[in-house]
C-alpha cells in the first residue's frame, strides 16, 4: 500500500551553519562594535543576547536572513519573550521546532478526511502517515496539504510504493 509521512523537521546542521554565519557578521559589523551582541546555540535552542531591544531586533534580523540563505524555513523558529538581564542587557530564547504537535497533527488529519480523497491519515508520534491505494491520490493529498497548511513548514518524506 503506497504511503508517505508528513513531518516538520529543521535541518539542524544548516541551523548551526546559519548561526555561525550570523555570529561572524555580528562580530564584524560596525554598529555592534563594543557590544555584547551574540547568538548561542544549545541543541535546538538559540539564545540571542544584545545591549538593547533595538539591537536584539537587529540580531534576530541577521539570524533570519542567514537562515533564509541556508534554505532553513524561518517558520521553524519559535521566538520567546524578551527578558532583561543585568543592567540594560536583554536576551531572547528562540526555539527550533521539531516534529508536528498533536493539535497541528489533528488539523492535518481533519483536512485530509474532509477532502474526500481515498486516503487514510494516522498520527505516528510527531509525524502523520498518509496511506492510500493509488499514488495519484497521495500526490493530490500532498498538493492539497501544501496549499492548505501555510502556518507549518511541512515536508513530505518516506514516500513508498
Amino acid at each position: 500500500m503506497p504511503s508517505f509521512d508528513v513531518v516538520c523537521e529543521a535541518n539542524i546542521v544548516e541551523v548551526k551553519n546559519a548561526n555561525d554565519q550570523a555570529n561572524k557578521e555580528i562580530s564584524t559589523r560596525f554598529d555592534f562594535k563594543g557590544t555584547d551582541a551574540r547568538i548561542e546555540q544549545k541543541e535546538r535552542e538559540l539564545t540571542a543576547y544584545a545591549d538593547s531591544e533595538f539591537q536584539l531586533n537587529q540580531v534576530r534580523d541577521v539570524l533570519t536572513s542567514k537562515m533564509v540563505k541556508r534554505n532553513v524555513d524561518v517558520r521553524f523558529l519559535d521566538m520567546g519573550k524578551i527578558e532583561k538581564i543585568g543592567g540594560d542587557k536583554v536576551k531572547q530564547v528562540i526555539k527550533v521546532k521539531n516534529g508536528i504537535e498533536t493539535e497541528d497533527a489533528k488539523k492535518i488529519v481533519r483536512i485530509i478526511k474532509d477532502s474526500k480523497l481515498k486516503v487514510q491519515a494516522s498520527i505516528q508520534g510527531d509525524a502523520v502517515r498518509v496511506t492510500g491505494a493509488k499514488r495519484d491520490d497521495l500526490q493530490t493529498a500532498i498538493a492539497m496539504l501544501r496549499k492548505d497548511v501555510t502556518d507549518l513548514p511541512l515536508e513530505f518524506n518516506n514516500f513508498r510504493d
